[in-house]
């Protein structure tokens, strides 16, 4: 029986996959990017992550600042600042599935933010 942390990313990655011309690829190390014509807009896991635990990080040019006072948010400087990419990590004991609504939200601003601006119109025109 699969986890709340794994049930949740594989509705997060079903609702990625469904805006337009995405697709899943393995990153460099345990990790798992969904891509908008090859460029990342969000990525699942992290480096000996249990299977009872979820990181997902995303580009939220719109509400960074608001994402940061969260308690599953993770705070880093330097470049995921700068570019204003956040950090979501769920451990064991966190109710990932509360969140999920929030999460989807998230997956959709950071693809705007990243598939090319015809893409991206074509979401934000159809409330999708």
């Amino acid at each position: 029986m699969p986890t709340p942390h794994q049930q949740a990313e594989a509705e997060l990655t079903a609702y990625g996959l469904s805006l337009p011309e995405t697709d899943l690829a393995p990153g460099p190390t345990v990790s798992r990017w969904l891509r908008v014509r090859g460029k990342t807009f969000a990525v699942f896991g992290d480096r000996a992550e249990p299977v009872d635990a979820l990181t997902l990080t995303v580009k939220l040019p719109i509400s960074y600042e608001m994402a940061q006072l969260l308690p599953f948010v993770r705070e880093r400087a330097g470049w995921y600042r700068q570019n204003k990419w956040a950090i979501a990590h769920f451990g064991a004991d966190d109710d990932i599935l509360a969140e999920l609504d929030t999460l989807k939200g998230w997956i959709r601003q950071s693809y705007v933010a990243m598939a090319p601006k015809r893409l991206g119109r074509l979401l934000t025109e159809s409330g999708v």
